[in-house]
């Protein structure tokens, strides 16, 4: 059994060792890459349009899982920069999940109008998916490599479409998945880390 806790220490310990940025108000146009490389917790839910997505599916292939509301700001503020960098991600065969944190269908639609998304929109009506993944605050994005691991995270709004971060992404398909070892479980992880963003 994978202790959530550990991924924690994982996650958070990456985001603390980021620099700040030039600009305070500006959002860093980087990911912070993960010293440690955890295994992606389970996710499996239904989109929009009734359609199934499980993370196990997506196993050699890279996945860029962003965690979002509607009430979020800096969720508004980048996505459609988010949506910008999948139209240059999806042919290099990079996915797109963008996971809504418990808010209705109506208003999912309602922001979807204003904010046009060509990636899929996952629902997770339970919150006990935040707490697996170990959500900071919103947006949370991790990026997976193609052995199903979090090589890259990010908390807080991010320009997704700067070349810094798609080169970042593209990085991880160019590799092709030859990623060093880790030890496999996220229980031997012991880096902790703490969201100071």
């Amino acid at each position: 059994m994978v202790r959530t806790g550990v991924f924690r220490w994982t996650v958070l310990v990456a985001l603390i060792l980021m620099p700040p940025t030039a600009g305070a108000e500006d959002p860093p146009r980087r990911l912070i890459e993960l010293p440690r490389k955890p295994d992606a917790p389970a996710l499996d839910l239904l989109d929009l349009t009734g359609a199934r997505h499980d993370i196990a599916a997506y196993r050699g292939r890279v996945v860029v899982v962003n965690f979002w509301a509607t009430w979020c700001a800096p969720c508004r503020k980048e996505f459609p920069a988010l949506e910008r960098a999948w139209k240059k991600l999806a042919p290099a065969g990079v996915s797109l999940l963008a996971v809504d944190m418990g808010d209705t269908r109506e208003s999912i639609e309602r922001f979807l109008r204003r904010y046009p998304a060509s990636f899929p929109i996952l629902l997770a009506p339970d919150p006990a998916l935040g707490r697996r993944w170990q959500l900071q605050g919103m947006p949370t994005t991790y990026v997976i490599d193609r052995a199903g691991r979090i090589y890259f995270g990010a908390i807080g709004e991010r320009v997704w479409d700067d070349p810094a971060i798609i080169g970042q992404i593209l990085s991880l398909v160019r590799e092709g998945g030859r990623l060093p070892s880790t030890g496999g479980q996220l229980n031997e992880q012991k880096v902790y880390f703490k969201y100071n963003h």
